[in-house]
């Protein structure tokens, strides 16, 4: 006779199964989750806007988007054109444009509203635009100086300087990289998580890319060491408005001299 009650025998096997099959099912998520977040960091996707897992040129491509999209932006840096170094604080808009340009010679402001560009500077940069000798005298920079001149479509000046004011046409001429891309280190600009875009290994020029909301482009690194600027407040509205009427000096269809 037994001295084991009957049906005591099995149980305690039985829960052993249950228990090994339990630590089992756990050392396999345990697994799982260290292969998803890896090895024990956190997703560095986390609350982002996704772009950080998309291949460079896809990047790239959604933050030309993004900006192409959005009515208005504030660029800052410096930007090398043409020979010339010009440190930019623009506020660009779809319709207009307002902001600073400064260059080795001169500092001058810039407003256009609609197609109407004005220029203010002092008395010094416009003695050097009427150089040429063929436009109004020079001793008339005097009356311009920091006055907002109404600047013709036709005058060089305006082709030289209206580019500064064309939201679309800057953007497309600076955020150009060149060369094979690849996705280079994540990092943060005023706050904002991003990451960046690399051309040629960085010869080319870098752009770092938001990872919170929308992706627009932040920082660039012009290719060549033609510049760095800073693009923020994307979407903020800008008051565009025509300066007072006494403030402006209209000269017609020409006021620089020949370049």
């Amino acid at each position: 006779m037994s001295a084991i009650p009957p049906g005591a025998g099995p149980r305690p096997l039985a829960g052993t199964r249950r228990t090994g099959r339990a630590a089992l099912l756990g050392a396999a998520c345990a697994v799982l989750a260290v292969a998803v977040t890896g090895c024990g960091g956190e997703d560095p996707d986390a609350g982002t806007n996704g772009v950080g897992k998309l291949p460079a040129a896809k990047i790239e491509s959604k933050a030309r988007a993004a900006a192409q999209r959005a009515d208005t932006v504030h660029l800052s840096g410096n930007v090398v054109s043409q020979g010339r170094t010009y440190k930019l604080d623009m506020r660009l808009a779809k319709d207009g444009a307002k902001g600073e340009l400064t260059t080795k010679a001169a500092a001058f402001q810039l407003l256009r509203v609609g197609d109407a560009l004005y220029l203010k500077a002092n008395a010094a940069f416009w003695a050097g635009e009427k150089g040429g000798g063929s436009g109004k005298p020079s001793q008339a920079a005097g009356k311009l100086d920091g006055k907002y001149v109404k600047v013709p479509a036709s005058d060089p000046v305006y082709q030289r300087f209206s580019g500064f004011t064309d939201k679309d046409t800057l953007l497309a001429g600076l955020l150009g990289l060149h060369g094979k891309l690849t996705t280079g280190n994540r990092s943060d600009i005023d706050g904002v998580r991003t990451i960046r875009v690399a051309a040629g290994a960085g010869s080319g020029g870098t752009l770092d890319v938001s990872l919170e909301g929308t992706p627009y482009p932040l920082r660039l690194q012009r290719a060549g060491g033609a510049g760095v600027v800073r693009l923020a407040d994307w979407g903020r509205s800008v008051d565009l408005k025509a300066p007072p009427r006494n403030q402006v000096v209209d000269y017609g269809s020409k006021i620089s001299g020949k370049r």
